[in-house]
């Protein structure tokens, strides 16, 4: 006599199977669309203060000129600046000044308050 909440033998197999997908598949469900997206791409520095967009992703070569205060600095890519937001655990070891060159990558933050800045979420120094 089958029990209903006892599978078949005939389904036991099919359970199994679909268990198996489930759990080969599940860290698939993790990952993230990394390409581009359907907003701005901004080159420069002067395209990003001349039409801000909010959490738009950016990369930017260019220089740190000075340090405004706690990790606030001033970037710029030759074409503008703009005041950027750097965690002090980003900075590597190497000493970085105002001729260093580095590259920036991270998201715009735009405000209706302020200016726009960005978030530097990784900074690498270049040769």
């Amino acid at each position: 006599m089958n029990h209903p909440s006892i599978p078949s033998r005939r389904l036991r197999p099919l359970v199994a199977l679909a268990a198996l997908q489930f759990a080969l598949l599940a860290p698939l469900a993790g990952a993230q669309y990394v390409g581009p997206t359907g907003g701005p791409q901004y080159r420069t520095v002067a395209e990003i203060l001349k039409n801000p967009v909010d959490k738009t992703q950016i990369t930017l070569t260019g220089h740190l000129l000075r340090k405004l205060g706690d990790e606030k600095y001033i970037f710029s890519d030759g074409t503008s600046e703009i005041r950027v937001e750097i965690d002090d655990r980003l900075f590597p070891a190497q000493p970085i000044d105002d001729k260093t060159r580095v590259r920036i990558r991270g998201e715009v933050d735009k405000d209706l308050l302020r200016a726009p800045d960005i978030e530097v979420e990784h900074l690498e120094i270049l040769p």
